[in-house]
């Protein structure tokens, strides 16, 4: 699926995760561990309503497998 991404914060980002798939596997601090078949585990930082960086954004997009329009 393309995305165009914008800021977010960390729930924003972890519920777009799990509509393309992604299970949260277990929860280490403030960081939510993403997990699918076949693909690396994924940490989310979780920080309340902080908006992410832009580019933590567009890297954890990518390493999911989610491009950007």
């Amino acid at each position: 699926m393309l995305y165009s991404y914008k800021t977010m914060n960390g729930k924003q980002l972890k519920k777009h995760l799990m509509t393309e798939g992604w299970l949260c596997d277990r929860i280490s601090g403030s960081h939510h561990i993403m997990i699918k078949d076949g693909c690396r585990s994924i940490p989310i930082p979780i920080h309340g309503t902080a908006d992410l960086p832009k580019g933590l954004v567009k890297v954890i997009l990518k390493q999911a497998g989610i491009k950007e329009k």
